[in-house]
């Protein structure tokens, strides 16, 4: 099941769901262009955006998402200050869209 496959069946369920999509990569990515992750409001999850550097990090933007109903545009790569907390150890770079459906 697809990410929107198995965010249409949350929602069916009564779940709050966002939904995180990589809109551009950039040198080695982890995932293509379009590749999701969807999340509920407890935190549950399927799908992918990344080799798994930056997933906790999206996933509690789309957690904020929910909350908030605003979406977020996040940015990762590897930089001297990021690279061991939140980076892409791939050395390539990401731009990822969260935003909550309803």
């Amino acid at each position: 099941m697809n990410a929107l496959d198995t965010a249409g069946a949350w929602l069916a369920e009564g779940r709050k769901v966002a939904i995180a999509t990589v809109i551009e990569t950039w040198g080695s990515a982890p995932q293509p262009v379009g590749s999701q992750l969807v999340v509920d409001g407890d935190g549950n999850f399927e799908g992918a955006v990344s080799g798994g550097c930056v997933e906790g990090d999206v996933i509690t933007a789309a957690q904020d998402a929910i909350s908030t109903g605003q979406h977020k545009v996040l940015s990762y790569g590897v930089a001297d200050e990021t690279a061991w907390h939140v980076g892409l150890a791939c050395g390539g770079k990401i731009r990822i869209l969260v935003e909550a459906v309803k």
